[in-house]
């Protein structure tokens, strides 16, 4: 069996969850949703004998894209975890790709949904530029230091790991993902790659139908 270990992207509000979930409204302390967007995809996983971590990442304001790469890398080593796919949200892209390089020899695979993929040297504003785009045009995104720092990492060891996107074709960012679709056929050796017809947020709209492709990247 698998270790998945689901990195959230920026974190979002219980609002815009309710806004979007086929399921019951959420409620949290702090209005804020973290590691709590992978909820309706756990039971999924863990029915087919997986383990799952699904952590909130520190506080954008308060961390950087460096910190999130550490304390996910801090959790896999921490629970002594192999045989690790790492599956990622928009922003979070950025952090599973950091993780990667650091601890390639325990990742099995790695799931990207509607997510970053970067390039090294590249931050997400960096990523959102070279597609075309003005970054302050998407609502919500700020350039607070995560999204802002440059990712540096040693691609040769990311490359071999075996990896699946999800694109979400009805997404606000879909001219961001769309400018990563090329890349990611051409390279079809490593990559599997889907479509899905929902927002931004599938876990929220689409669960079921997420958690099928997920459970692919264990087979």
């Amino acid at each position: 069996m698998a270790a998945y270990v689901l990195v959230h992207g920026g974190n979002m509000d219980v609002e815009t969850w309710n806004r979007l979930t086929t399921g019951k409204p959420v409620h949290t302390a702090d209005g804020k949703m973290g590691g709590l967007i992978w909820d309706s995809i756990l039971p999924a996983l863990h029915l087919q004998g997986h383990a799952t971590f699904s952590p909130t990442l520190a506080d954008e304001h308060h961390s950087d894209l460096t910190g999130h790469v550490d304390q996910v890398s801090a959790l896999i080593v921490g629970q002594r975890l192999h045989d690790v796919i790492l599956v990622a949200h928009s922003y979070g892209g950025m952090v599973i790709t950091g993780v990667a390089a650091h601890l390639a020899d325990r990742v099995r695979h790695m799931v990207y949904v509607d997510a970053a993929v970067p390039a090294p040297g590249q931050s997400l504003f960096d990523l959102i530029v070279a597609s075309g785009n003005d970054p302050m045009a998407f609502i919500g995104l700020e350039p607070a230091p995560p999204y802002v720092e440059k990712l540096q990492f040693n691609e040769a060891k990311v490359k071999p790991i075996p990896k699946t996107y999800i694109r979400c074709t009805q997404s606000d960012f879909g001219p961001v993902t769309a400018a990563l679709k090329p890349a990611i056929l051409a390279d079809g050796e490593q990559w599997a790659y889907f479509e899905l017809p929902s927002s931004h947020v599938p876990m929220a709209g689409m669960p079921d139908r997420l958690s099928d492709l997920l459970l692919r990247a264990a087979r």
